[in-house]
């Protein structure tokens, strides 16, 4: 067994393999950017060594600084984690040539499997039936197109190199697709070093059906059964479970067999996935992927194994540590990842500080939180926005559904815009508990999924609890503060320091200004002797009050009815929980502060996030027409192109190729102000 290991990566997966390795009394070194400099995993590992700039290139993906660092720090192995260097054949042989471990399977069976290509060519050959496509070598745009026209529209554009979704387009007709294509092989450069595509035939219900397959050096290889994960957006994994809906024993047999032989045929070592499309009866391979899943924690729910302490069993020399009979799935598990993005434009990515943070209880082998963050982290916008996964088991899949509604409503953020109200929407709709899954899940029932999603501060006016858990709040901050500034003053005991809006004829209130999206409200506030308030709400007066719980928590009392929240402020923004219900925002406004005056909107074009600029596609003087493509930003691992808002002149481009810029940095302005889109 190893003494000490390096984890070449960073956020929850680094936790996740730290918190193994201690456990088997393994010491760790973390390495990290400029950016995670004090990140959580920073601070849970043995050592913590720098490597760079913020930018993946320089930092996570440079080979030689991360061997560098296992040298001097004495490591024996090296943990890749997923993403970065994962599925880097290069990687994995230069750590052979240093005489250091790779946590990995062998660098021949990366570049066998590894490429998407290369595994379907295998796949074939061993009779493992495929999507329609093409995975050949030729790349030039003439050879792609006619493959596509071959194929038949829509098609779907993916990375060789690599996954979750990066370098991936979906092409609905032959004239979009020079633009995809470039758009992608742009996207599979940046996040995986290689801009080599394939082409497949785009199913239109198909369901992603995963084998999570192990295998040692003494000729031993196994399946640890299916995950599925056909619950996308941006074809990317957001909810995953194990095992999959309504899998027949029969297909479970057939699609680990499958799995297995695929590995055996590139002679695996450790842990890989095995991942299937499935369509009616009939089931495709689509790809392998020689790492660690996102969404191994499911199968270690439902197995009670530790898939990161089998990787660094077999990687010391070890055998599995069961052998396949007696592998076997207990119960049901569901896990949600929880992004930092905006629901309002698209889902894209939400940076910031996040000024709150409270994540549901941790209960052993029922709820797990998998998180590289904590309260006062930034999203920053150089690697992927995950905040955590949580991962829930039940005795049978309604039980486990149960208990991931109840684990969504305990989460709490503040600071940055998450995706909770479309993971809570999703667990809460029929067609989810009824196991009716497919890729266009969220596209099909996006009438009632997506409003749910999108931030409660934007939509309807609050129930009378948020209005009274918000005044309540600032009121306590007030009579907090007053109580400070009295005892720290030489006469605590003044009259001036009373908090009871005393007045010598008639009862004493405040008036409070509150705002929720477009609804203001006046509360006038009247306190009472015993501390608490009699509030004047939309419905009429109630008598409330903030109490602490037996947690330590919160909790509301109105008219002696008692629920359960927690409030987080930050400057005039404060966000109220309610136990259950998700978060909604309540701005306090000065009525003497003066107007707000708006910018010009939609036809700005500006950064939607900060990131890094790519391509530039227009010259000062250029005519374009409405939705052209105008600057092309990468961030958080994601490649997003800006368009023209209506017809005009292009002025000025303010930023080139290369320049980081901040969320509302104007990026072209043009000559004369273009109509506006209802001209």
């Amino acid at each position: 067994m190893f003494g000490k290991i390096l984890i070449a990566n960073r956020g929850e997966i680094a936790c996740r393999v730290i918190a193994t390795a201690r456990r088997l009394g393994i010491a760790t070194v973390a390495v990290y950017s400029e950016a995670d400099a004090g990140a959580r995993h920073t601070r849970l590992a043995d050592e913590a060594w720098p490597i760079g700039p913020a930018q993946a290139r320089q930092s996570y993906l440079s080979i030689e600084t991360i061997l560098d660092v296992a040298r001097r720090s004495g490591a024996e192995a090296i943990h890749p984690g997923y993403g970065f260097l994962a599925e880097n054949a290069e990687f994995a042989a230069a750590c052979a040539a240093a005489g250091i471990t790779f946590i990995g399977p062998p660098a021949e069976a990366i570049r066998a499997m590894g490429s998407k290509a290369a595994a379907k060519a295998l796949m074939e050959r061993a009779g493992v039936p495929l999507v329609p496509g093409y995975h050949g070598e030729a790349q030039d745009l003439a050879t792609l197109s006619e493959a596509a026209a071959r194929i038949g529209y829509p098609v779907l554009i993916k990375a060789s190199a690599g996954g979750g979704g990066k370098g991936m387009r979906v092409v609905e007709r032959a004239a979009d697709f020079a633009e995809a294509l470039e758009g992608a092989k742009r996207e599979a450069a940046s996040s995986f070093g290689d801009d080599r595509v394939l082409i497949e035939k785009y199913l239109t219900r198909p369901r992603h059906i995963e084998i999570q397959v192990f295998a040692d050096t003494h000729g031993n290889t196994v399946s640890l059964f299916e995950r599925d994960c056909s619950i996308q957006r941006r074809h990317q994994k957001i909810i995953e479970e194990a095992p999959a809906p309504g899998m027949d024993p029969a297909r479970r047999q057939a699609m680990g067999e499958a799995a297995v032989a695929a590995a055996r045929a590139v002679g695996y070592v450790g842990a890989g996935t095995v991942e299937f499309i499935a369509e009616g009866d009939a089931f495709f391979f689509m790809e392998m992927n020689t790492r660690l899943q996102v969404e191994h924690p499911v199968t270690e729910m439902v197995t009670g194994l530790d898939l990161v302490e089998w990787q660094i069993r077999v990687a010391a020399g070890e055998p599995l540590p069961l052998p396949a009979e007696r592998l076997a799935i207990r119960g049901h598990a569901i896990e949600a990842r929880v992004y930092a993005e905006d629901p309002e434009r698209d889902f894209l990515p939400s940076t910031g500080t996040l000024s709150h943070l409270r994540q549901p209880r941790e209960i052993p082998g029922q709820v797990r939180v998998d998180t590289g963050v904590r309260a006062g982290d930034a999203i920053t916008p150089h690697y992927d926005p995950m905040i955590a996964k949580l991962i829930v088991w039940g005795e049978d899949r309604p039980a486990a559904l149960r208990r991931l509604l109840a684990a969504l409503g305990e989460y709490e953020v503040v600071g940055v815009r998450t995706n909770l109200g479309l993971l809570r929407a999703i667990a809460g709709h029929p067609a989810f508990a009824a196991g009716e899954l497919d890729t266009g899940f969220i596209a099909r029932h996006a009438a009632a999924l997506l409003p749910a999603a999108v931030a409660a501060d934007a939509g309807p006016a609050p129930e009378p609890a948020v209005w009274a858990a918000a005044a309540l709040a600032v009121l306590r901050d007030q009579r907090a503060a007053i109580t400070a500034a009295a005892r720290a003053s030489g006469d605590p005991f003044s009259p001036w320091a009373e908090t009871d809006a005393w007045r010598l004829n008639g009862d004493g209130y405040q008036d409070l200004h509150l705002r929720h999206g477009s609804t203001a409200l006046t509360l006038r506030c009247h306190p009472q002797p015993d501390g608490s308030f009699r509030l004047d709400l939309p419905g009429g007066p109630v008598r409330a009050a903030l109490e602490e719980d037996a947690e330590g928590g919160l909790r509301l009392v109105l008219d002696g009815v008692a629920r359960r929240l927690s409030v987080a402020r930050r400057d005039a923004a404060l966000t109220v929980f309610l136990a259950g219900q998700g978060a909604q925002t309540v701005l306090v406004e000065d009525p003497l502060a003066p107007p707000r005056s708006d910018t010009a909107g939609s036809e700005r074009v500006t950064a939607p996030i900060p990131g890094r600029i790519t391509r530039v596609l227009v010259r000062p003087g250029d005519r374009v027409q409405k939705n052209a493509p105008l600057v092309v930003i990468e961030a958080m691992k994601m490649e997003l192109t800006l368009r023209a808002p209506a017809a005009g002149v292009v002025a000025t481009i303010a930023h080139g190729v290369d320049e980081m810029v901040e969320e509302g940095t104007e990026l072209v302005t043009f000559a004369d102000p273009p109509p506006s889109a209802a001209a």
